[in-house]
């Protein structure tokens, strides 16, 4: 079980990845959303905002995401480092991704951007 504090450590490490690739900026410049990031097994939640091809985070959960990913903390600090892809939990029912088709494709080819296979 991974903490809050490795949650938020792990989100800051994708935001970093995210926010140094200009191709994935320019590619998500019109695509606004607001993202739930919640783990199902401590009390932890955050949210992710992308803005005009911008990434920021922030502690807390919103009011009306867009998106919600929910898995049990350890697989969210895991597939955040990108030590994991998001693939295997997902298939496996320990990851939950709520939104639109394309929204879940736009989030599996970001992490595919920032970290790779």
């Amino acid at each position: 079980m991974a903490e809050h504090s490795e949650i938020t450590a792990s989100l800051r490490a994708f935001q970093e990845g995210y926010n140094k690739n200009k191709r994935l900026k320019k590619m998500n410049a019109d695509w606004d959303r607001v993202v739930l990031v919640e783990a199902n097994d401590i009390p932890s939640g955050h949210t992710l905002i992308l803005r005009k091809g911008e990434l920021t985070i922030q502690e807390g959960s919103p009011e009306s995401p867009d998106v919600k990913i929910i898995s049990d903390s350890e697989t969210l600090a895991d597939m955040f480092y990108g030590d994991i892809t998001p693939t295997r939990p997902y298939l496996n029912g320990t990851l939950k991704v709520l939104g639109t088709e394309d929204d879940v494709v736009r989030l599996d080819f970001i992490s595919l951007m920032i970290w790779g296979e």
